[in-house]
């Protein structure tokens, strides 16, 4: 082998075999499909670069590229380990010279700085977001009922799509979600606002659902087809909304914005982090973006005096 990568195409038999072992080395289906969607991106560009020699100066101008498209240091970081891998898995299978590989590996990624905290919706925008679905439709009911209940409880979308009806319970005069199955089978009760409780019950009456699963697919028909939505669907729904207005939005940015408006409406980062699920309390304070008022510290508030 010669180290070139000049007949690869996204669609030739070898690629594919190569990606597949990339893919399949991993447990995540999430990390399975950002990779995937890493490698079809990066194969796309060598293709309208005229496929030129796969080597170390290939991958810092590719990364230069993103650099210019503002993609994030997190984004392009990501994107340089798919390819870093499937570096590594194409020189294991005899497809790419050894020494190229190692170069490859060898690029540097993105500094990142400070702790990126992502995209958020203002109240504004959270409640235009809520409103943008069209209610005379059952899709339209489901998609406000999901969108209500990911921005007005700070679900994980894989959080949502295993909500039951029988989680949803009361609790202290209010509306809970309660025992829910969170990131490392964490368990933890979510209260639910009124309103995001009015969506989902417009929801499951107009769709006759009384058990199981609370979200569920729709066919063109405008018919359930299905028993549950897979975590997948619910991100396509969040970016169908997020593309129709304009916002650059993902399901993990909404479970953001909960937390950044209701951080902004007075809510304790104790309470917040009780809602999210976080470990620490320091994990949500780098979710959030907290910084330091030494403006209005909080031994101003202590009401003493010597």
């Amino acid at each position: 082998m010669n180290g070139e990568l000049v007949t690869w195409s996204p669609v030739e038999t070898g690629v594919q075999a190569v990606i597949q072992t990339v893919l399949d080395g991993l447990s995540s289906p999430e990390s399975k499909r950002a990779y995937g969607r890493s490698l079809r991106d990066f194969l796309a560009w060598h293709a309208t670069q005229g496929r030129p020699e796969l080597s170390k100066a290939t991958i810092q101008g590719y990364c230069a590229k993103l650099q210019a498209l503002g993609l994030s240091a997190q984004n392009i970081n990501q994107r340089l380990s798919a390819i870093k891998k499937l570096a590594s898995e194409a020189s294991d299978n005899g497809v790419l010279n050894s020494q190229i590989a190692t170069g490859i590996s060898r690029v540097k990624g993105i500094r990142r700085e400070g702790h990126r905290t992502g995209n958020w919706l203002t109240r504004e925008q959270a409640q235009t977001f809520l409103e943008s679905p069209d209610t005379s439709t059952l899709k339209g009911v489901r998609d406000r009922a999901l969108l209500a209940v990911l921005i007005g409880c700070g679900l994980r979308r894989k959080e949502a799509s295993q909500l039951t009806v029988e989680h949803i319970q009361q609790r202290d005069g209010r509306w809970v979600i309660v025992d829910l199955v969170g990131k490392r089978n964490k368990i933890r009760s979510v209260p639910m606002p009124a309103w995001a409780k009015k969506a989902v019950d417009q929801w499951t009456t107009a769709a006759g659902i009384d058990s199981g699963m609370v979200f569920r697919p729709i066919n063109k028909g405008g018919h359930l087809s299905g028993d549950s939505m897979t975590d997948q669907a619910i991100r396509n729904v969040v970016t169908e909304y997020g593309v129709a207005l304009g916002f650059d939005v993902a399901p993990h940015d909404l479970r953001r914005t909960f937390a950044k408006l209701a951080h902004k409406g007075g809510s304790g980062l104790d309470q917040i982090q009780l809602s999210l699920g976080h470990g620490s309390i320091q994990t949500t304070e780098r979710y959030l973006g907290v910084e330091q008022d030494l403006s209005s510290a909080p031994c101003d508030h202590l009401g003493l005096r010597l």
